[in-house]
């Protein structure tokens, strides 16, 4: 075959492949928002039965962490010897990078650090000190506080997402700057020590519905990247709960991560098909995606390396790139379907008038 009939082939496929878009786009729409409302109910049954949309770790829940330097430790052993004399405790190991050998194990329960100690010490036959472990003891009253203030910085980061995406892609001028100032006003006072961190929660979830309806009244494009980072945390959040992982302080930051990752790719595909008037639609989408998705398998691909090598010997690490590598899966999806289908809908229907 000549290059030319390999470029007229090519050119046959690539209008056969738009002509099935063009014609079912709308119907694309179903998987995500099927998959978003499993998630959502899957949510509420959660918090239904737990009290709280994730199992948290010690960190965000007050109790005890020991860490032992003793690399023979069996592991099965010592969980049959803590069952029934500490709460809710879990086990892990620390092993060397290179060639994997235990070397030491932690242990997390919520029990206080006396009971976990003397616990530890009967199964171990010797005293645990300085010199062979580190005790870390957390209030449930302080980690409480600590964890309603990340959920607080989740919120207000999500919050201010949406106001910065409204301001680059809404209309109204106006309806802009009430938003940023309406923004401001629960962090200001917040951190002004004027309300509590119960009532900046509340409220900065208000404004966030808020502002969701201004999205949809007044900017399609703006409403449909806050959903797909929106369908991306929850759905993160709903799989992370369906794995039964318990989320630490580091589970929390890597979502806060995840609202930038969330959006890098969705404002590029949206100022493609917004400020680019030389090409079809399908053009325009076609070359945001190239570049999109590019960078998402970049980023995709570093972090599942990392995950790969941190694995082994840090907790922390591995679940910031855990949560990571799941919710770049996810956005995927919510860009190039939920997003990409909304935005061609709007566009072309702006275009026809």
């Amino acid at each position: 075959m000549t290059e030319t009939e390999q470029t007229g082939e090519t050119s046959k496929q690539n209008r056969s492949f738009s002509k099935f878009y063009d014609k079912n786009y709308k119907l694309f729409l179903i998987l995500p928002a099927i998959l978003l409302i499993l998630s959502l109910s899957y949510l509420f049954y959660f918090y239904s039965q737990n009290n709280d949309i994730i199992k948290r770790d010690v960190s965000l829940l007050g109790g005890t962490t020991i860490t032992i330097n003793d690399a023979g430790i069996n592991i099965d052993e010592l969980k049959q010897a803590l069952s029934g004399n500490l709460e809710d405790f879990s086990i892990r190991t620390i092993s060397d990078l290179r060639t994997g050998e235990q070397q030491a194990v932690v242990v997390q329960t919520i029990s206080d650090d006396e009971k976990t100690k003397e616990a530890l010490e009967n199964f171990l036959g010797y005293k645990l000190t300085d010199e062979n472990s580190s005790i870390e003891f957390t209030g449930s009253s302080l980690s409480q506080d600590f964890y309603k203030q990340l959920v607080y910085a989740i919120i207000l980061a999500f919050t201010f997402m949406g106001a910065v995406v409204f301001f680059i892609f809404g209309k109204n001028l106006k309806i802009k700057i009430l938003i940023i100032i309406l923004s401001l006003i629960s962090p200001l006072l917040f951190f002004t020590g004027v309300i509590t961190i119960n009532t900046a929660i509340i409220s900065s979830i208000l404004l966030l519905l808020a502002q969701i309806i201004f999205y949809i009244v007044n900017s399609t494009p703006s409403f449909a990247v806050v959903l797909s980072a929106f369908a991306d945390i929850v759905m993160t959040v709903a799989l992370v709960d369906i794995l039964g992982w318990k989320i630490s302080s580091a589970g929390i930051v890597a979502f806060l991560m995840l609202i930038g990752y969330s959006v890098d790719t969705d404002i590029m595909l949206t100022s493609n098909l917004l400020r680019r008037k030389d090409e079809s639609v399908n053009s325009r989408m076609y070359s945001a995606f190239k570049t999109g998705i590019t960078m998402t398998l970049t980023s995709l691909a570093a972090v599942v390396v990392a995950l790969i090598i941190t694995s082994g010997f840090s907790e922390v690490l591995k679940q910031i790139f855990s949560v990571l590598t799941i919710g770049l899966c996810f956005d995927i999806l919510n860009t190039w379907v939920t997003n990409a289908s909304i935005l061609k809908w709007y566009v072309e229907k702006k275009e026809q008038r």
